[in-house]
């Protein structure tokens, strides 16, 4: 009985408001999934706003130089708690090779990204560019202080890299940065960030789960990639990078080797557009199951741009008296989220003072029948960091 109240105790002080909280809102979520309710019933689907770029144009070359000048001012961060079991791998994703000629890991192919962009930062600092740029608008006056300083004492600037990882993934993850030397990183420019994980629910009344073969161990799940917010603000590294002059911060996942390479592009997209959240698309084929990104847009012309996953934007649009269909070009209207995303340092700083990084959950039970009073399996409440508009207004869903 002590090891379940340990247990208890321990899942009520690492979600934020405590483990009341947590089933308060499962009951809530509960019964509207049990209702069938739709979070965006009140919005209509609309194209959302960017720019749609070909490789190789005259925009896109305009758009990459501009967001090549932003690339100094980037945080970084790698969510990275998932394994490769579902491509026969048992070790952890960024440990899987990039390419088959040197099977050089994710990890690795990251960090020569990041000190590719160091090495530059070097080179200015060492010319004098540097101190120009660290006493730049936006930095605080206790971040320009900290940047000359780092001139002017001979110091590289360094890249920040922060890493989330899992129960699964941490030590594994560890690990393998200690055993490669942090693959040319200093030690002190990474952290890593254990993602906890929340009990299981076993009913629509949200029950907490047991073990089947243990009534006194609770079942714990995994909370969704949407708590990398909450733990950089637990973390206080939003604040830090904001005082050392950072202007965005770059979310991308583990096995995403082409996202630098769009990167400098979607710098550029978003400094020219002023944008707080940027998502990275791709071509979507209509009814295509992955994500979509939307403008959702009230009555009252309030709107916000998100990630709508496929199975509620298609009963989304059949409300409206539409489908899904295809351009002339045969893609959809809305295009595919790959879940690479740079926030504006300042805004995304503000809203997570205000709600600590906590991202709207949701839940996602398997019914044993149409009945929906009864579960194939516990379920357990999720969040996923592109919610992360939510919390930019009160007012949104």
């Amino acid at each position: 009985l002590r090891r379940l109240f340990r247990q208890l105790e321990q899942a009520d002080s690492s979600y934020p408001g405590g483990l009341g909280a947590y089933l308060s809102r499962a009951r809530s979520l509960l019964a509207a999934s049990q209702a069938g309710a739709n979070p965006f019933e009140a919005f209509s689907a609309c194209h959302p706003n960017g720019e749609r770029v070909e490789v190789g144009s005259a925009a896109f070359a305009r758009l990459e130089a501009l967001g090549s000048e932003e690339l100094r001012s980037c945080a970084f961060v790698l969510v990275a708690g998932g394994l490769g079991e579902r491509l026969g791998y048992k070790g952890i994703k960024i440990g899987l090779p990039c390419e088959t000629s040197t099977g050089k890991t994710f990890a690795q192919l990251y960090c020569e990204y990041l000190l590719s962009i160091q090495s530059d930062l070097a080179r200015e600092a060492a010319s004098g560019e540097g101190e120009v740029e660290a006493t730049s608008e936006g930095a605080s006056e206790e971040g320009r202080g900290e940047a000359v300083n780092s001139v002017s004492a001979g110091r590289s600037p360094c890249v920040p890299l922060a890493i989330m990882t899992s129960d699964d993934t941490h030590e594994k993850t560890v690990s393998l940065f200690e055993e490669n030397a942090f693959f040319g990183l200093s030690r002190n420019q990474v952290t890593f960030m254990k993602q906890g994980k929340v009990p299981a629910l076993r009913d629509n009344e949200a029950h907490i789960a047991t073990s089947l073969c243990d009534p006194f161990e609770v079942l714990m799940k995994p909370h969704g990639h949407g708590d990398v917010h909450t733990l950089l603000h637990q973390h206080g590294l939003v604040e830090r990078w904001k005082r050392e002059g950072k202007k965005w911060i770059v979310f991308f996942q583990d096995t995403n080797a082409l996202i630098f390479r769009a990167l400098p592009a979607t710098l550029g997209v978003s400094k020219e557009r002023t944008f707080a959240m940027n998502t990275v698309t791709v071509p979507r084929k209509p009814a295509e199951a992955m994500g979509a990104i939307c403008k959702l847009q009230k009555k009252d012309g309030s709107s916000i741009t998100i990630n709508v996953e496929y199975n509620v934007l298609g009963p989304l649009l059949k409300a409206e008296g539409r489908e899904d269909g295809a351009t002339s070009e045969g893609f959809s209207s809305f295009p595919g989220n790959t879940n690479a995303l740079v926030f504006s340092i300042e805004p995304y700083c503000s809203v997570l003072e205000m709600t600590g990084g906590t991202v709207p959950e949701f839940v996602n039970p398997k019914y044993k029948d149409g009945t929906k009073t009864s579960f194939k399996s516990p379920t357990r409440l999720e969040c996923m960091m592109q919610d992360f508009p939510r919390l930019f207004s009160p007012t949104t869903p």
